[in-house]
């Protein structure tokens, strides 16, 4: 899910809730792209900050260089 807030305070809420995070990217137009261990937990952070979750898909930063390494 993709939340309005910066990755220390998605992280901390997490950890508040005992919400596991498998993984967790700052995007480029700002707000964070959170993954949560369980279903369980990323039911929970939904209902939590309903208000924070950005409705329109945003572009993730790219992780993979354009051209290949070798």
């Amino acid at each position: 899910m993709q939340l309005a807030m910066s990755e220390s305070e998605a992280l901390a809420h997490c950890l508040a809730s005992k919400v596991g995070v498998s993984a967790i990217e700052a995007l480029p137009e700002g707000g964070v792209r959170l993954v949560c261990n369980s279903v369980d937990g990323a039911e929970l952070i939904r209902r939590k900050f309903k208000r924070k979750i950005i409705g329109i898909e945003r572009a993730r930063a790219r992780h993979r260089p354009a051209q290949p390494l070798w």
